[in-house]
């Protein structure tokens, strides 16, 4: 039996946390007096660290062919794990062996040089991965007809949407011959047919030509299609390894403790986040009621022009519908203090429960925050699902009218 590509042994990842002394409000002449007092040595700063561990010894090989899905909720560590297999983060403890090139796609515009050009980072991720500049040019035009990017070739990446720079970094790094092909959530931002054509390539990565795909993603139909094992974590650990039906089974169980109508978080320890409040005011409704969000937001982002999105998820991780400000004509940029709602009319899902996930940043690329599957809500009554017939597939399965509501 051949040796493992991949051998992770008792891995670890932790990151130290430090904690301020907490105020309500600091003011700059409390920061000066502070500072002079612990320079003086009247005073020593009050800080405390608390160890936070991403990931708690976590074990488990992969064989060269398979495609592997982990799968799991925000802060279970997945993507703490594929920036270690990728080494752009180094563990705390535990041992790693790979035998193969890799090649990842983590985030938007992961590897590419924003200065360099779309031909000149093909180039330049080929070096990296150990490729002589003859057998980048043989692969160099099925790149760019895969990407759809030729128009723009010799731009420098700086100026690419974030589409554009994910077709042409997944095109780079799944044509390049690595014998490891690692892709998180990142395909989420191109477009239905793109995220189509993605998987089938990385369909024929795995089964045609032999090679190992790790697949981070929460549409569990696109995990389930395309792979053949599943990795579920759950605070850093892995709860289950094996069979990916299996594995999506016991994901599905650790959402059923996802049963809040509300999420908060303190802006004083958390100065950057928008989301402040989240509440679903009505979180069991009937089929065709409407349903009501109430949002607080951080107010140092009061007078931006921001973009929201609302995504509604089923229980399998398929997107369901979406919602998104811009489409109202409303715009954060006009509010008079952090508070917003926005109603989501006739909603004409199938009886079931379902998870709400909020998005926020400027234009449809820079994020600010992203929260994932917080909330819940559930539907009641006899089914009357009404099918998408718009040509936004990647939009959802349902069209969804929205007010938003200013003050």
């Amino acid at each position: 039996m051949s040796e493992p590509i991949i051998k992770v042994e008792g891995l670890g990842k932790k990151y130290i946390i430090s904690h301020e002394g907490k105020e309500s409000y600091t003011a700059l002449r409390d920061v000066i007096s502070r500072k002079a007092k612990k320079m003086a040595g009247f005073q020593k700063e009050q800080k405390s660290k608390e160890e936070f561990w991403a990931l708690k010894d976590v074990s488990f090989e992969v064989n060269q062919g398979d495609a592997v899905g982990i799968i799991g909720r925000n802060g279970a560590g997945k993507s703490t794990l594929l920036k270690i297999l990728s080494r752009i983060t180094e563990p705390s403890k535990g041992r790693i062996e790979i035998n193969g090139r890799i090649a990842s796609l983590l985030e938007v515009g992961t590897g590419f040089h924003p200065e360099l050009t779309g031909r000149e980072n093909i180039f330049l991720n080929g070096a990296i991965l150990g490729m002589s500049r003859v057998e980048i040019k043989r692969k160099f035009d099925e790149i760019v007809d895969f990407s759809g990017v030729e128009k723009f070739l010799d731009t420098p990446v700086k100026r690419y949407s974030s589409g554009m720079y994910v077709r042409l970094a997944f095109a780079v790094a799944a044509h390049l011959e690595p014998e490891i092909l690692v892709v998180d959530e990142v395909l989420a931002v191109g477009d239905a047919e793109f995220q189509k054509k993605c998987l089938g390539k990385m369909s024929d990565v795995s089964k045609n030509e032999g090679r190992t795909v790790l697949f981070v993603s929460h549409q569990l139909s696109a995990i389930s299609n395309l792979c053949n094992r599943g990795i579920c974590l759950a605070s850093g650990q892995v709860i289950y390894n094996g069979d990916v039906k299996t594995a999506i089974n016991k994901y599905l169980e650790s959402n059923k403790e996802i049963n809040t109508n509300s999420y908060s978080n303190d802006i004083n320890d958390s100065p950057e986040i928008f989301f402040s409040k989240i509440v679903c005011a009505n979180n069991a409704i009937n089929i065709g009621d409407d349903l009501t969000i109430d949002i607080d937001f951080n107010e140092k982002y009061l007078g931006k022009e921001l973009v929201i999105n609302v995504n509604i998820y089923d229980f399998a991780g398929d997107l369901m519908a979406h919602v998104i400000n811009d489409d109202d004509s409303f715009s954060p940029k006009n509010q008079q203090n952090g508070r917003l709602a926005v109603k989501l009319k006739n909603v004409n899902l199938p009886s079931g429960k379902y998870f709400l996930s909020f998005w926020v940043g400027y234009g449809h690329s820079v994020q600010i925050e992203a929260l994932e599957r917080i909330l819940s809500f559930e539907v009641g009554g006899q089914d009357g699902f009404i099918k998408r017939t718009t040509p936004y597939p990647s939009h959802g399965k349902l069209v969804l009218q929205s007010e938003w509501i200013g003050n």
